[in-house]
C-alpha cells in the first residue's frame, strides 16, 4: 500500500511551490475540513508504514535464529575463522575451533567474556557468532594425534592422502612442516 503523498503535503497539506503569483486568489478551506483531510492523509501513511515495516521484519527475520542462552562457567569452542595464529602458517590445515574456554561474564546478549590464555593476544570479549558449546568426547572416544616423521633431523608429519585431489593435480603424498 502506497499513499502517492509526498512528505511535504502530508505536513503541511499542501504543495510546496516554487515561487508564485502573489496576486492570484485562492479559495481559502475551512479550519475543519484541513483538519479532517489532514487526519485522513496521515491515517493512511500510518497504514502504509506498518505493511511496509512488517513485511522488512518478515524478510529480514527469516535468515535469524534465536540466540543460545549463555551462562557464566559454561565451556564453550573459539571460532578460528577470524583469528591469526603465527605458529600456524596455513590456515587450511587449522582446526575450525580451538578451546574449550569458560565463560568469565555475561556482557550482553550478543557478547560474552571468555577466560582465555594469556597467549592468546585478542580481546577477551567475544561475540556469540564466534562459539559453539562444548560437548564433552564419548567414552571411549580418543583423538588420534599425527605422529612426527623425521626427515634430515627435522620433525614433520606425513599425510596419507589429500581427499580434493584435482585441486592438487593427482599428487597424493605431502610432507608439512
Amino acid at each position: 500500500m502506497v499513499t502517492k503523498v509526498l512528505p511535504f503535503m502530508a505536513n503541511y497539506g499542501k504543495e510546496m511551490r516554487m515561487g508564485g503569483d502573489i496576486r492570484k486568489k485562492e479559495k481559502v478551506e475551512s479550519a475543519t475540513e484541513f483538519v479532517e483531510r489532514m487526519k485522513k492523509v496521515h491515517e493512511e501513511a500510518e497504514m502504509a508504514l506498518r505493511k511496509i515495516q512488517e513485511e522488512m521484519k518478515k524478510y529480514t527475520d527469516r535468515g535469524r535464529k534465536e540466540t543460545e542462552k549463555w551462562k557464566k562457567e559454561d565451556w564453550v569452542l573459539l571460532s578460528t575463522k577470524d583469528l591469526v595464529f603465527k605458529e600456524r602458517p596455513s590456515k587450511k590445515l587449522m582446526e575450525r575451533y580451538v578451546g574449550p574456554y569458560a565463560i568469565k561474564e555475561i556482557v550482553s546478549s550478543n557478547a560474552v567474556k571468555l577466560r582465555l590464555l594469556s597467549s592468546m593476544r585478542i580481546h577477551l570479549v567475544v561475540n556469540v557468532s564466534q562459539i559453539v558449546r562444548y560437548k564433552e568426547p564419548v567414552k571411549g572416544q580418543k583423538k588420534e594425534e599425527g605422529k612426527p616423521v623425521e626427515v634430515e633431523r627435522v620433525e614433520e608429519w606425513e599425510v596419507e592422502k589429500i581427499l580434493n585431489k584435482k585441486k592438487m593435480r593427482g599428487v597424493e603424498k605431502y610432507l608439512i612442516r
